[in-house]
């Protein structure tokens, strides 16, 4: 209930998040769910609330054409579609000053002989070398890898490892973007991300949760101490003045929440999860650095895993309430959102309408 029907509405959302938490400064956008008329008034929409346009998403996995893949595909007319519709969303990002323009494909076999999986390889590199030149200056490009689905067979960008030598491959403004629920179980993420940020690749997260597949739940909210041992590797890198490549890459990494709210209302949960982000930065925070070094110097493997143990069994929610309040935000976001009335009313105003996005 209560979800938005425009991307205007979108904006409305995202705002009202960022008045509670006042962190969440920037919205990503999805095309074509999310396609205006003009994009500078859009923008300026936004601004005037706050935010600025995050990651410009593409979408060339829901169109009928794709259904054997896009940048991938065997037709040269469905390829040069796809690099069409990424380009658009390179204009949009030249448009409304977003930093990012995010690639996801759904492109993969589920037949063996399908097609040649070597050929597929050359048509994407190929694919994203035409769109390359039109991200507007400073511009990155994230390329999102994912283990399975909706090709189940093979997938043409399924790990972090393929999507680093295709951005190889593509220009130094082609990165990685890891989502936090596409990778296959007890794969040790926090080391996925340890060797993008040495090797300057790391360009973003899509944030979520998982139990077995890709669930798109609340980040946090199945595994906080995952969470946790991933935003220590940003905070390490972060505080690690011997590695300028990886120092400068968890400073310019984008973060952003890619969850599926079907059976929770959604901003309340959006505000959940950024609390829950907040905390496992600050339990990274507390890792007392000097000393891990030292322990991990002398070999001390228990000393060294206590320290990342103790910072996460801290409760920061109270350290978290009072820099909350210091900044006159509400000490307990959640709960401030849901006493508010603002859902009911919100949920009242958009009754009978279609939600944007998927359809």
């Amino acid at each position: 209930t209560g979800v938005p029907r425009t991307a205007f509405e979108k904006v409305d959302d995202a705002a009202t998040v960022k008045r509670y938490t006042g962190v969440t400064g920037s919205v990503a956008l999805h095309i074509p769910w999310d396609r205006v008329d003009d994009w500078q008034a859009f923008a300026a929409y936004a601004g005037e609330r706050g935010l600025l346009i995050g990651g410009i998403n593409s979408n060339t996995f829901q169109d009928q054409d794709y259904k054997l893949g896009s940048l991938c595909h065997p037709s040269a007319a469905v390829r040069a579609k796809a690099v069409s519709a990424i380009v658009e969303c390179c204009e949009i990002a030249a448009a409304t000053g977003s930093r990012a323009v995010k690639v996801w494909l759904g492109d993969g076999t589920n037949y063996p002989g399908q097609d040649d999986m070597r050929w597929r390889r050359h048509r994407l590199v190929e694919g994203l070398r035409e769109v390359y030149p039109h991200l507007p200056p400073g511009v990155r490009m994230l390329l999102e890898y994912k283990l399975y689905e909706p090709a189940l067979y093979s997938t043409d960008v399924q790990d972090w490892g393929q999507s680093l030598s295709v951005c190889r491959a593509v220009g130094e403004m082609a990165t990685v973007c890891v989502d936090t629920g596409h990778h296959a179980m007890g794969v040790n993420i926090e080391q996925i991300v340890a060797i993008l940020l040495a090797e300057g690749a790391l360009g973003g997260f899509d944030l979520n949760d998982k139990k077995y597949g890709d669930d798109d739940l609340m980040v946090g909210s199945i595994d906080p101490y995952q969470l946790f041992r991933i935003a220590h590797e940003m905070v390490n890198a972060m505080r690690d003045d011997t590695d300028p490549i990886a120092q400068r890459c968890a400073n310019e990494t984008v973060y952003m929440l890619d969850q599926c709210h079907n059976i929770e209302p959604k901003i309340p949960a959006i505000i959940r999860s950024v609390m829950n982000f907040q905390e496992a930065v600050a339990k990274a925070l507390l890792v007392n650095r000097d000393a891990l070094l030292a322990a991990q110097a002398a070999g001390d493997v228990l000393e060294a895993n206590r320290l990342l143990a103790d910072a996460f069994a801290s409760d920061v929610r109270p350290l978290l309430a009072q820099l909350r309040t210091a900044r006159s935000l509400p000490a307990d976001p959640y709960r401030a959102y849901l006493d508010s009335g603002e859902m009911e009313a919100r949920a009242a105003a958009r009754a009978g309408g279609t939600p944007a996005g998927w359809g």
